[in-house]
């Protein structure tokens, strides 16, 4: 039995930019057997939990050796850590797709919301690993110095800085704290469980976004 994986080694924040930096450039090594063993990973980390998923799994659900493996990645931790860069670089990938074809800043918010919403509750593992594995998750990801935030919201203030160079918001808006604060409320959608908002509702989450984010756009006096 392969001992019980740790936080990855890597911080959430390295992993996260080193996600999005792979997102906008596209890099993929083009190495096929980790591709393979990813997949293994993926689907058996969804399905059954990391901490209950061997390594001998992996290979075994790969078709190769654990050697094979262990020369890929060394431990579970650097399989895991691989696996976490590989969803969140989908996710970056899949949240530009969507904002792009959006033609107002209000738009991008309402677009970027619902994407990162939708993907990130529609990821197998990472919805597997908030009922099989939360405080893994919880460890891994977001740590005790909130590394997993602190990342997402320089993501989201970056593209609202860009807004303002482009002249679609205000120059007087706190560009910072407004996205500290969509992240967070993200974030609470996804780690609590709401009674009156349905993540899988596009049109809804859409609403939401227009009604509460939107309004965020316009700096507070």
């Amino acid at each position: 039995m392969d001992p019980a994986p740790t936080a990855p080694t890597t911080t959430a924040k390295s992993l996260l930019e080193r996600a999005y930096t792979d997102a906008i450039t596209r890099t993929d090594d083009g190495d096929r057997t980790r591709a393979r063993l990813l997949d293994a990973a993926f689907d058996l980390f969804s399905r059954s939990g990391i901490q209950r998923t061997s390594m001998e799994e992996v290979a075994r659900r790969a078709g190769l050796s654990r050697i094979t493996l262990y020369r890929k990645f060394e431990t579970k931790d650097a399989l895991v850590e691989q696996l976490i860069v590989r969803e969140f670089r989908r996710y970056f990938v899949q949240f530009l797709e969507d904002v792009q074809p959006a033609r107002t800043a209000a738009d991008r918010v309402v677009a970027g919301f619902v994407s990162s919403l939708g993907a990130i509750s529609g990821n197998p593992i990472i919805s597997g690993l908030l009922e099989t594995d939360l405080s893994l998750l919880v460890g891994s990801l977001i740590g005790d110095d909130g590394g997993m935030v602190s990342t997402v919201r320089q993501f989201v203030a970056g593209q609202l800085r860009s807004e303002q160079e482009a002249g679609n918001v205000s120059p007087d808006l706190d560009v910072d704290m407004v996205a500290e604060m969509m992240v967070r409320i993200s974030a609470s959608f996804l780690t609590i469980p709401s009674q009156l908002v349905d993540l899988s509702d596009d049109d809804q989450l859409a609403a939401l976004a227009r009604r509460f984010l939107v309004p965020m756009l316009e700096p507070q006096n």
